[in-house]
């Protein structure tokens, strides 16, 4: 089971108020992703297949097709994907790496599979937890902050996605959310932005991992919301396209870094969302579906779900609500995180 192609066939349009939004185009573009095994980009990628599992799976729940692939197939893919410590890799016989074994948890809670997945790996759960606490440093000078991996490489990419796969498993006690919480502060700038690590350039990527993680641990209250908002809606370009840093270009993908950062920050309305909407709709290929970094270039299903996330964060028409702190449907993470996150 694969949702990573490589490239789609065929350009975008230029942006435009009248482009509308090809859902149905999006939802088979999706579907036939897991077709195009006769291609070469479709071998280059497979060290992404598991994320590719997790932005299509997402993208078509956001687009209200939630059944429109093979859910026992998805299921098997991603347990497949399982090795023994609990970890998963990108596909099977790939390493494990805390980027993949989030998105098999995001996927495993969107199919609302856990109990399922449990019966066919036992203790299987329990196993993923272990897998991610064990990644995280505990002392040191990055004392808080998570490694992918067993090499030991950290940036606040893992920090995110351990706490957010650990409150979808309902197992956060397993870390020491406090400690996180003091390495996220020191990865903030004088700009009010943040970087990979303390002291690294401020980055909306990194923005979204840092804020994000703040909002699961409840601690959005440490953030200089003005001063960080004023830094991510200067990312607007006149075209309407978000960039993740100064002087550089759009990219539907900042759609959803900065745009849910500013929605976690409730400074959602100092960017022009009409303007961004244009622009994400103009991303478009009207005649395959799927999205692609800036009108003209190709698509690909990662901008394609961050671009559909983004027009849910801005209440486009006809698409889920989405959960600004997860990119994952409302509806599927309130199933498990009542009481996990806190608004303030």
């Amino acid at each position: 089971m694969s949702l990573v192609a490589g490239p789609g066939r065929g350009g975008a349009t230029q942006a435009t108020e009248s482009v509308p939004l090809v859902m149905d185009k999006h939802i088979k573009y999706i579907q036939d992703l897991n077709e195009r095994k006769d291609e070469y980009e479709y071998w280059l990628t497979e060290h992404l297949r598991l994320n590719g599992i997790y932005w299509g799976l997402t993208a078509l729940h956001l687009l209200r097709h939630p059944d429109a692939l093979p859910r026992a197939e998805v299921l098997d893919f991603v347990i497949d994907c399982m090795h023994e410590n609990g970890g998963f890799g990108a596909a099977k016989g790939h390493d494990p790496h805390m980027l993949y074994t989030v998105s098999a948890v995001q996927v495993l809670a969107t199919l609302d599979a856990f109990d399922e997945f449990n019966q066919q790996v036992g203790d299987g759960t329990n196993k993923v937890g272990h897998f991610i606490s064990n990644l995280q440093v505990r002392e040191g000078v990055d004392a808080g902050t998570f490694a992918g991996d067993e090499f030991g490489e950290t940036d606040t990419r893992f920090l995110y996605g351990a706490l957010n796969a650990l409150s979808l498993l309902g197992m956060l006690p397993l870390v020491d959310v406090p400690l996180a919480v003091e390495h996220i502060q020191k990865c903030q700038n004088s700009d009010g932005a943040y970087g990979l690590r303390p002291g690294g350039e401020s980055h909306a990527g990194q923005v979204f991992t840092c804020v994000g993680a703040l909002a699961i641990a409840g601690r959005l209250d440490l953030v200089d919301r003005d001063r960080l908002g004023e830094w991510l809606s200067e990312r607007q370009l006149p075209n309407g396209g978000l960039n993740g840093r100064p002087e550089k270009r759009e990219d539907v993908c900042y759609s959803w870094w900065v745009l849910t950062s500013l929605a976690m920050i409730e400074r959602l309305h100092w960017i022009d969302g009409q303007k961004l909407i244009d622009f994400i709709l103009g991303c478009q290929d009207p005649d395959i579906g799927g999205i692609s970094d800036r009108p003209g270039n190709m698509v690909d299903v990662f901008h394609t779900l961050f671009g559909i996330a983004g027009l849910s964060l801005l209440k486009h028409p006809g698409l889920e609500e989405v959960d600004p702190v997860y990119c994952m449907p409302k509806l599927v993470t309130s199933k498990f995180l009542t009481g996990t996150t806190t608004k303030s």
